[in-house]
């Protein structure tokens, strides 16, 4: 709580006039005291409605940000497909050639981080390799039949059977070079 506190711009005049009842704890106060008042300086903010733009101006130079979005169709990342444990036997284990999987969950930081080098990879190993995204959180029993104590986790499977498995989030290279083992 005294990490909110001593975060926030007040002056310490204010808890002079208190009674002392009312005044923190010794160690928040003498934080608190030695504290100078924050002070914001070179920065300017304006706002162009004519185009929506947002300026904002400093010592370092100018940065502005409008409402629309821009970016080439090449940038859009590809959306890999999801496998459940209703897919799984159809998908994964009755697959004619290699699947890779990716174990993973939305609270998952690691994961969502890593969700571009799989759609990178689907794209890369498209008509040779198939690419499926599992939610552990959805799906609890295919990932304890796996073992998956650690997201996220990369297995590859060939006639469904587990061939590899990666755990972590591990650069591309590592990856291709585990698929194209399998190929």
């Amino acid at each position: 709580m005294s990490t909110i506190l001593d975060s926030l711009a007040i002056s310490s005049i204010f808890y002079a006039n208190l009674r002392p009842s009312l005044r923190p704890s010794p160690p928040f106060s003498a934080a608190w005291d030695r504290r100078a008042p924050l002070k914001f300086t070179g920065f300017s903010i304006s706002y162009t409605s004519v185009n929506n733009q947002v300026s904002l101006a400093s010592s370092s130079g100018i940065s502005r940000r409008t409402n629309s979005v821009s970016g080439e169709a090449s940038d859009v990342a590809f959306d890999v497909p999801t496998v459940t444990e209703e897919t799984w036997d159809s998908l994964v284990l009755n697959a004619t050639e290699p699947v890779v999987v990716e174990f993973w969950a939305p609270w998952c930081g690691p994961c969502r981080m890593f969700h571009p080098v799989i759609s990178d990879l689907a794209k890369q190993y498209t008509g040779r390799v198939k690419c499926f995204k599992l939610n552990t959180d959805d799906s609890p029993s295919v990932a304890s039949r796996y073992g998956i104590r650690s997201i996220p986790t990369i297995m590859i499977f060939v006639n469904g059977e587990k061939k590899d498995a990666i755990i972590g989030a591990v650069p591309k290279t590592s990856l291709t070079a585990s698929i194209d083992k399998f190929l």
